[in-house]
């Protein structure tokens, strides 16, 4: 696995890459980054060549005090044109899959196949900023960092192991003590990017093959809204992770890395 550095779009952007083959290119969540991705991009490189990186605002690269959806489009776009890739499979995790279905509308030529994970079609919010929203009462009065916790133990499926809980509380720590999460106004600059989004009407002119993956215990984007983007888009393959809440990508890392797999290279 190797860690690197490019600019695109005036951004300095972090790049972790590992694997070789097939491109893959794998695009993180709201507040996260490539770090907290490990278990996957490792998984995943043994059958493609992983590219993760942390999108602006987030992780390593620079964190600009505001910009949008399309900044983030526009910034994949120019990473692809920058490692000389044509093409390439796109696999975004909730935000991140809100960034890979605006790019394949703005550039399907460029999406060999899409995955989809724990997403929706359209929002007037980020879903972590409309579930906050929904139970204010519950978090009045707390620091950022209560309700970091607060939130972080509801995106997890009822019987998740206590292990895999821990394991997050670990990496929330590390990801803390290494300086990588956001503060609370740049939080509030990558939520305010997911503004007002809707795919909607786009996604049924995608012919871009399309797995779409669902948590069933998701409180932030549950299965029904991944439904909704599987139905839209022709083809669409739809899936719910049964012991999964919003942290799929935790809670059944092999599970739902075999299916991208599957999927992808079938």
């Amino acid at each position: 696995m190797t860690s690197s550095f490019v600019t695109v779009n005036g951004v300095r952007m972090h790049l972790t890459e590992a694997g070789a083959g097939r491109p893959l290119l794998l695009l993180h969540g709201l507040g996260a980054n490539a770090d907290a991705m490990r278990e996957e991009i490792a998984s995943l490189a043994r059958s493609f060549r992983v590219i993760a990186p942390d999108l602006r605002g987030h992780g390593r690269s620079d964190r600009p005090a505001a910009y949008t959806l399309a900044d983030h489009v526009q910034d994949v776009l120019a990473l692809l044109d920058y490692l000389g890739l044509d093409r390439a499979d796109v696999m975004g995790v909730s935000m991140g899959s809100y960034v890979a279905q605006a790019l394949a509308v703005a550039a399907p030529e460029r999406v060999s196949g899409l995955v989809l994970v724990v997403t929706k079609a359209s929002g007037l919010t980020s879903s972590t900023a409309r579930y906050l929203a929904e139970h204010a009462a519950e978090v009045a009065g707390l620091t950022p960092e209560q309700v970091r916790l607060w939130l972080g133990d509801r995106m997890f499926a009822p019987h998740t192991p206590m292990g895999v809980k821990e394991a997050f509380a670990e990496l929330t720590t590390e990801q803390a003590r290494a300086g990588l999460t956001l503060t609370p106004p740049q939080l509030e600059a990558a939520n305010r990017a997911l503004e007002g989004f809707d795919f909607r009407r786009d996604l049924p002119r995608l012919h871009v093959p399309t797995l779409v993956v669902s948590g069933r215990h998701d409180v932030l984007n549950p299965p029904d809204a991944g439904e909704e983007v599987a139905r839209l888009i022709p083809g669409a393959r739809f899936e719910v992770l049964e012991n999964s809440g919003h942290l799929a990508t935790l809670e059944e890392t092999a599970g739902l890395t075999g299916l991208v797999e599957t999927f992808l290279l079938s």
